[in-house]
């Protein structure tokens, strides 16, 4: 795990940021899995902190078109540059790993790729297509860029039919443009929007990293912003810093402060809202999945 950066404030981490090393044997054999085909995985790429964990549950999220992002945001280990061509046999390949894994619901994100035409949409799609026919009762999760605002490109993937679209806002409205330089706060918000307003029956996903300048009240109306367009599930994470190049850590939040916050998305109408302070977008992701849809079923009393 990358250390703490003497120039944040507050930079010694907090006792509840610890985390454990990876190890074992479900980890090696993720490991073996991964290294034999090929895989990227943002768990390594983005070096999340609960890569431990999630590996020895045998869970893992697949980054597809590739290790090199085509833009830099302030917060993102991934490396960034000019990426090669897109890979036509990633698609299979991930199929054959989510099989050897014994997975049931499998999460798939990747790098930006402004370079290509649609932004990758058709290699997510045909992902998606190669493990339901590797696994046909394997849900799958897409965590998508946003595909320069097209909206064929979005409609490629949802036309595929995975169970949960997400794509995350990571930052409050008035920080968005300083931490995710090429992004757009309202094209966001507005390919979440879309999912719902075509009619398509996927859950709707995001999330939020806090401790990079945001105040509580921008916090509640990114929330708000998020729900304006019925965004189905809300994940919110501790910003930490990936070394001394990165935007430096504002704030550590405290758990009980987490707690809260997730209290104030329930509140205002999320159907999941998982929060924490090593929470990230695809953490525990089968279950926030199962939880989103048990209460989509009591609500309407059928799946969503």
């Amino acid at each position: 795990m990358p250390e703490p950066d003497h120039h944040d404030r507050g930079s010694r981490r907090p006792p509840w940021l610890k985390v454990r090393l990876p190890g074992g044997e479900n980890y090696a054999d993720l490991t073996r899995i991964m290294r034999g085909g090929g895989i990227h995985t943002v768990c390594e790429e983005a070096r999340c902190p609960n890569i431990g964990e999630c590996w020895d549950r045998r869970t893992a999220t697949f980054l597809i078109l590739g290790d090199t992002c085509t833009r830099r945001c302030a917060y993102c280990a991934v490396a960034h540059g000019r990426p090669g061509a897109p890979d036509v046999t990633e698609p299979a390949r991930v199929a054959d790993a989510v099989a050897a894994m014994g997975l049931r619901h499998a999460v798939v994100t990747s790098v930006n790729r402004d370079d290509l035409s649609d932004g990758g949409a058709g290699i997510y799609a045909e992902t998606i297509r190669a493990v339901r026919r590797k696994i046909p009762d394997c849900t799958v999760e897409v965590l998508v860029p946003d595909f320069k605002g097209d909206p064929e490109a979005l409609r490629a993937v949802l036309e595929v039919g995975p169970e949960i679209l997400g794509h995350n806002l990571e930052a409050v409205r008035r920080v968005f443009a300083g931490v995710r330089p090429g992004g757009n706060y309202d094209r966001s918000i507005e390919l979440l929007r879309r999912c719902k307003e075509w009619g398509y029956t996927s859950l709707t996903k995001s999330g939020i990293i806090v401790g990079m300048g945001e105040t509580e009240e921008e916090l509640l109306e990114a929330m708000d912003d998020l729900r304006a367009v019925d965004c189905d599930v809300l994940t919110l994470g501790q910003y930490l810093r990936p070394g001394p190049d990165f935007l430096p850590i504002d704030r550590y939040y405290t758990p009980d402060e987490f707690a809260a916050l997730r209290e104030e998305g329930l509140r205002r109408g999320f159907r999941y809202v998982e929060a924490g302070p090593l929470v990230r977008s695809s953490y525990r992701a089968d279950a926030q999945a199962q939880a989103a849809r048990a209460y989509g079923s009591a609500r309407t009393g059928a799946l969503a």
